[in-house]
């Protein structure tokens, strides 16, 4: 059936993208050439196809625009951080919910998969997390006499709207564990598991508290990545695995491969030494690794000799680390197990594991206690040749392939294995050490069948997404509302112009006060010892007191200091629908008054020399904000930024928190004393899907908190006459109420002096 929304709106190159998505919402036709250029700079040509096609099915699937309009805002950004192959299990999983009583949940999860993607990084985290969350619908979704699901997972949605801070506190298996039990203990109590999943019980705030050990690699991951780059001179990437696929088999050894350095993405304390120092252990090796081994082929050794080879090879890159860096040794020395000499005497076991860990004891310690003699001999061999000339893996092949043919007993090979204090838990599993000829053929030509294609060039500004404050549940609502930026409409210059004759009086009496405000441009700092030129008239008393033998002044210098202004402004417009309406006792709208206001204080920064930038914005659901720039901080305020000025249109809602977040992006980038941000406004915050009139307010409450701690003072300007119900709620004290509007022309400026003084 053809598209019936109107395609005269639509760029022509996207028609075909929009011709196969076959969506009827105005909602979707507003942001759809945002998002697109967006993915088209992200996705592949396959990745952008089937993004299209399962948008598709999310806007056929019955549940109107909302979960549409989330998947195309935030799949790019989820695809960038887990690659385009993530796609098939999270529509899958939508899927899975589509055919249970569980539809209402997809809004929440797709709603969480940006904080989820930047938290868990990787496939394989992502796809654990899947199975978690199915797990959770699965058990918690109820039937009638056992046949068919008929009662949604009440658990299910407030999972997701808890992921982001969940995923912040647990690694995935402590997130298991705490999924697992709100299930056994609420299966069947549906409003008790709702206070579970939405963390209001305390059973499921002790549980969480419970389950949070370890140390997340995501919490420290800068400070690793920092010390990897700054010791090592290693810029690899850090990527984390999730323990809770390996703890069952003993294995959660860290890696590195051509994409980067795997490590757990969960330590806990080891020997009394904290996680963060475990990790720091961990990058050391690998590190090591890194810099000193080379592969070898593996074929010609057998599977005892290569052990053992790992294990003088793992010796040698830590003696080359703690000799460059020598305070490893009592981190690696805290660490490295004590297995006991007689551990496995008289017991039908395989000891080489055994042996191998009291050698690599007896390397890394001077003062170990064995008596064994191939143990004291070949680490007295690996130091006699480390001292030579550092070693060589193939050196340490030798010393490997003679310890195992010295040391050899038939019990080597049984199936039982000793393992107690063998595992050293820093040390990696050595993947890197080896070349298989066959398989690295195979794995010559895999690598250049999946090449992936060159990124097309960014075609705009991707949107940008900010978390939203939930004064319910005293907690933000992560990439909640997606804002979209771009230049203002022109219009023409010459009608600012015609305005500022209008208030040609108004701007002669501005201009006393503003001389007055104007920065002087030197001032002379007298009676310095050093200073940037003589003073004479000190010098002169000073050589008079010189030569009648009185004590000279020596401060016979000056210098100058510019005595200036130094404040950046940022002037936010309201452009709601409502200043439309005509203003209480004038023939003009709001918008016109605002205007006219705006384009006198314009011409008073602009008279101080202040930097300063004009935008406006209006909201159409959180789903579509839209960010006006009128005039940016580097642009002169020339005809240009006057045609901008002329054009300005109010529509929509008014959505102020988002806007007053990215209008402080610009604003605290300028080099400032005092950083100013007025909001000029005409009413509440409110938007057409916010049904609760105080979650806005809340916000913008928490905006202005946010504005606070980066330093900047902001201001509001509000014209409705009601404002004192809740303008203060909002900024405190820092507000402005002009109730007749039509004098706004005059008080704005003059405000802005009293505010700059």
């Amino acid at each position: 059936m053809a598209n019936p929304l109107p395609t005269d709106e639509m760029p022509q190159e996207l028609m075909p993208y929009w011709a196969q998505l076959n969506c009827k919402f105005p909602r979707v036709a507003a942001v759809f050439p945002e998002c697109l250029h967006r993915a088209q700079s992200v996705l592949s040509a396959q990745g952008l196809h089937d993004y299209i096609e399962n948008a598709r099915f999310l806007g056929k699937m019955g549940r109107g625009a909302e979960p549409l309009l989330i998947f195309l805002e935030e799949w790019p950004e989820v695809a960038r951080v887990l690659g385009e192959a993530a796609l098939e299990p999270t529509i899958a999983f939508v899927q899975q919910m589509t055919r249970s009583p569980n539809g209402p949940a997809i809004v929440p999860f797709l709603q969480s998969l940006p904080a989820s993607a930047r938290r868990l990084e990787t496939p394989e985290l992502y796809g654990e997390y899947l199975r978690i969350a199915e797990g959770l619908m699965t058990r918690t979704t109820g039937s009638v006499h056992g046949i068919h699901q008929t009662f949604a997972s009440p658990g299910l949605p407030e999972l997701f709207k808890q992921t982001p801070f969940l995923l912040a506190q647990l690694s995935l298996a402590g997130l298991r564990n705490w999924v697992d039990y709100g299930i056994a203990y609420y299966n069947d109590h549906p409003e008790r598991q709702i206070e579970y999943f939405s963390l209001q019980s305390a059973d499921s705030r002790a549980v969480l508290q419970r389950e949070r050990h370890g140390t997340l690699l995501q919490d420290h991951e800068r400070k690793l990545d920092l010390l990897l780059r700054g010791l090592w001179r290693d810029e690899a990437v850090l990527h984390p695995y999730p323990t809770v696929f390996v703890e069952a088999q003993h294995a959660t050894q860290p890696w590195f491969d051509a994409h980067g350095i795997r490590l757990p993405d969960v330590c806990e304390d080891c020997n009394g030494v904290a996680g963060l120092n475990v990790y720091r252990a961990m990058l050391a090796h690998i590190a090591a690794h890194r810099r000193y081994s080379r592969a070898i082929i593996a074929d010609n050794l057998s599977v005892l000799q290569r052990f053992a080879l790992e294990v003088f090879e793992d010796s040698r890159v830590e003696y080359l680390a703690m000799r460059e860096y020598p305070g490893l040794r009592r981190l690696f020395l805290a660490l490295h197990p004590q297995p006991k000499e007689d551990a496995c005497a008289g017991r039908e076991v395989s000891a080489v594991r055994h042996r191998l860990a009291m050698l690599s004891r007896a390397i890394l310690d001077g003062a170990h206690p064995y008596q064994n003699e191939r143990v004291a001999e070949f680490a007295a061999r690996f130091h006699q040749r480390m001292q030579q000339d550092d070693g060589s893996t193939q050196d340490m092949v030798e010393l490997a392939v003679l310890f195992i043919a010295r040391t050899a007993q038939h019990s080597d090979y049984l199936p039982d294995v000793h393992f107690e204090d063998t595992e050293v838990p820093w040390r990696d599993d050595n993947r890197h050490l080896w070349l298989f000829i066959e398989e690295e053929e195979d794995e010559d030509a895999a690598d250049q069948e999946q090449q992936p294609p060159e990124p097309e060039e960014p075609q705009g500004l991707p949107p940008r997404h900010y978390a939203e404050w939930d004064y319910r549940h005293q907690q933000y609502r992560p990439d909640w509302v997606t804002l979209y930026e771009g230049l203002h409409p022109q219009g023409k210059a010459s009608d600012i112009d015609k305005l500022l004759e209008k208030h040609a009086g108004l701007s002669k009496r501005l201009k006393k006060l503003l001389d007055l405000l104007k920065p002087q441009d030197k001032v002379r700092i007298r009676y310095q010892e050093e200073g940037s030129e003589l003073d004479l008239d000190v010098a002169l008393r000073s050589i008079v007191d010189y030569r009648s033998g009185a004590q000279p002044d020596p401060r016979i210098n000056m210098s100058h200091r510019n005595d200036g202004r130094n404040i950046a402004v940022m002037v936010l417009l309201d452009l709601s629908a409502s200043l439309n309406e005509k203003a209480s006792g004038s023939q003009q709208t709001i918008l016109e008054l605002s205007q006219e206001a705006v384009t006198i204080l314009a011409w008073a920064v602009q008279q101080l020399g202040d930097p300063f930038a004009i935008a406006g914005f209006h909201s159409n659901t959180r789903h579509d904000v839209r960010y006006l720039h009128i005039k940016g901080y580097s642009e002169p305020w020339d005809d240009t930024v006057k045609s901008r000025l002329a054009a300005m249109q109010a529509s929509y809602s008014t959505r102020m928190g988002a806007a007053m977040r990215h209008a402080a992006h610009y604003l605290a980038q300028q080099q400032a004393d005092k950083k100013l941000m007025l909001i000029l406004t005409d009413g509440e915050p409110a938007d057409i899907d916010s049904k609760d009139g105080r979650i806005l307010i809340e916000d913008a409450k928490q905006a202005v908190h946010e504005l606070d701690r980066q330093g900047i003072y902001s201001y509001c300007i509000n014209l409705d006459a009601k404002a004192d119900e809740y303008v203060a709620d909002i900024f405190g004290r820092q507000y402005t109420i002009v109730d007749n509007v039509a004098q706004l022309p005059e008080k704005l400026p003059e405000l802005f002096i009293s505010l700059t003084k």
